[in-house]
């Protein structure tokens, strides 16, 4: 049930939501990067957010370990959740989405603006993790959208009172728990990553 083979193979089953989510964050990157007015405002507020957990996790002995815990718990959480928060209509992981390239738009940006190395940005602090990371959350959020549209059609056919019911939630809540597995092991990677190589590049 929890092969790699066998999530690759439900992978692809949800190849079109898994373009759709990658889309959409690719939205939120490009709003981010023009965002102006309250959407800026927005941006800055996560970013804050972001740099006051960054200082309190500096304090304490193992500062690696520190932001290793943090990062990967905080990740993994949120991209589990955010699968089965699809149920409501999908639009939890679409905002999901959408904050999240938002605020990596948004850094992106500001470090041009300052004259900021995009080298260093790009290929030392975001690539490492990044590249096994955002894919993750990529991937969570299209079995999230899903799910939505899987309640929206059952939830259909039932008021329709349809006899020849074509969403088979039980063989996609199965689905669910094989990605949730592989999600949270790419997170862990991702996670240990982030907390060694990327922070020994960007320290």
């Amino acid at each position: 049930m929890f092969r790699l083979q066998t999530f690759i193979k439900d992978l692809k089953s949800i190849s079109n939501y898994v373009w759709a989510s990658a889309i959409i964050f690719l939205v939120g990157g490009v709003l981010g990067w023009i965002s102006t007015g309250v959407l800026q405002e927005i941006m800055i507020q996560q970013i804050s957010g972001i740099k006051e957990i960054s200082e309190q996790l500096q304090q304490g002995d193992n500062v690696q370990w520190n932001f290793f815990t943090f990062i990967f718990w905080n990740n993994a959480t949120k991209a589990v959740l955010v699968i089965f928060a699809g149920a409501l209509a999908g639009f939890i992981p679409i905002i999901f989405l959408v904050i999240n390239g938002g605020v990596l738009g948004f850094l992106l940006h500001l470090s041009w603006q300052q004259g900021v190395s995009m080298y260093d940005v790009v290929v030392k602090g975001l690539l490492p993790h990044g590249i096994i990371e955002i894919p993750a959350i990529i991937i969570a959020c299209a079995f999230g959208l899903k799910f939505g549209v899987l309640i929206i059609k059952s939830l259909g056919q039932k008021i329709n009172r349809t006899r020849n019911r074509t969403v088979d939630l039980h063989s996609f809540m199965r689905q669910t728990g094989t990605a949730s597995v592989w999600i949270v092991i790419f997170l862990f990677i991702a996670a240990i990553i982030e907390s060694t190589i990327t922070f020994a590049l960007v320290k």
